[in-house]
């Protein structure tokens, strides 16, 4: 199974992804905002990083281009809720597998990972 970092503000969708995740047998971590998920980058080898695109300290678009820069194999998948944040995504079609839409249903991240993941 992958090592995926969730890189997520909001506390209880991210505990609640990363649950499902493990429950799929991955193993994860969680960063609060995209500065904190970036050092755990450096920390730590990492098949995916699942990030959301609107955080404080460091948003996920920034941490998007840093992480594929530092470690181009990673692949990322970002989540938002926030149509205009999506265009922002935009110019990563190069860097990241996807960008899924918030809220989501459990079922609907678990086939995301698993496409990321296969891609």
């Amino acid at each position: 199974m992958a090592k995926i970092l969730i890189t997520e503000d909001e506390d209880s969708l991210r505990s609640f992804v990363a649950r499902a995740l493990r429950l799929d047998g991955h193993e994860t971590a969680e960063a609060a905002d995209g500065a904190e998920g970036l050092e755990k980058l450096k920390d730590g080898a990492y098949d995916l990083l699942l990030s959301d695109i609107r955080m404080p300290v460091m948003d996920g678009i920034e941490l998007a281009h840093q992480a594929k820069s530092a470690f181009p194999a990673l692949k990322i998948l970002l989540m938002t809720g926030y149509a205009e944040q999506r265009e922002r995504a935009d110019d990563l079609a190069e860097k990241i597998v996807d960008v899924v839409s918030k809220p989501f249903a459990l079922p609907d991240i678990r086939k995301a990972v698993a496409r990321a993941l296969a891609a």
